[in-house]
């Protein structure tokens, strides 16, 4: 007796089979490599549109997993102003189950890699930064615009951390722990003086995070305390110029804040 014939419908799917197994096969291969594998340009990608083209990962190499890159620092989007490290950044990134490990180094800035650990919530972001000490040149600073571009700050920066964490909640920003940095031997285009002085910050978290600034010595004389209202720093310093030194300091003394006398009294947020 004869067979019946199969239906159109049936002919159809029988031989599509082991294509929809293959292409299932495919992706599950290709998924987890290309993620693997991700280009570092990727990374690159991120950070730019993140820092809104202020922070850039320029000629990166590897991958988002492992590589490197010159770091660079901008005025941001259509600004002229920037400056890189002398030495490429080097990274690792590790997922956790709760978050991402990341390992920073540079030659020319971290005796040791700085170890950071990023933990997202529902609607918040915690950083942990494992203690450490790092140093970078302050002539970095000059990549990032106003008012850092018309200063030209030379010298170097000691940044020294102590369990320090910092939350952003909300909109609202908190900080524990501790964080040093130390303005060593500080020079500038707008004066003669080189240098003109050691200065140091102090952050000191707390349920109201704390900035104090004080000069360590030199001709140019820094003071001044700060507290982070929300996401702002409310931040009141003046700066003033050592006996004899009045001169050789009075230009950058009027640009760095607003004169009151042989002060010049300085204000954030």
């Amino acid at each position: 007796m004869p067979r019946p014939a199969r239906s159109p419908r049936n002919s159809a799917a029988a031989p599509s089979t082991p294509w929809r197994w293959a292409l299932a096969g495919l992706c599950l291969g290709v998924l987890p490599a290309l993620l693997l594998w991700a280009p570092a340009r990727w990374l690159a990608g991120t950070v730019t549109q993140a820092s809104g083209a202020q922070v850039q990962l320029v000629n990166a190499r590897g991958t988002v997993w492992q590589g490197s890159a010159l770091l660079l620092l901008t005025g941001g989007a259509g600004s002229h102003d920037r400056a890189a490290l002398p030495t490429r950044l080097q990274w690792r990134l590790r997922p956790t189950w709760t978050g991402l490990q990341a390992w920073l180094q540079s030659d020319c800035c971290t005796p040791a890699p700085l170890r950071l650990y990023a933990q997202p919530g529902w609607g918040s972001v915690r950083l942990e930064l494992a203690d450490g000490h790092s140093q970078w040149p302050a002539a970095l600073l000059a990549g990032l615009g106003t008012p850092w571009n018309t200063l030209q700050p030379q010298g170097q920066l000691q940044l020294a951390t102590t369990g320090l964490r910092l939350q952003w909640t909300q909109g609202r920003t908190s900080v524990q722990g501790r964080a040093q940095l130390d303005a060593l031997a500080m020079s500038t285009s707008l004066s003669t003086l080189r240098p003109m002085g050691s200065y140091r910050l102090q952050l000191e978290g707390g349920s109201a995070a704390q900035l104090t600034l004080s000069t360590l010595g030199g001709a140019l004389l820094l003071s001044g305390s700060g507290h982070w209202v929300g996401q702002r720093l409310r931040f009141t310093g003046e700066a003033s110029a050592a006996p004899g030194r009045e001169a050789a300091l009075a230009n950058l003394l009027n640009i760095i804040g607003r004169r009151n006398g042989a002060r010049s009294l300085i204000t954030v947020g």
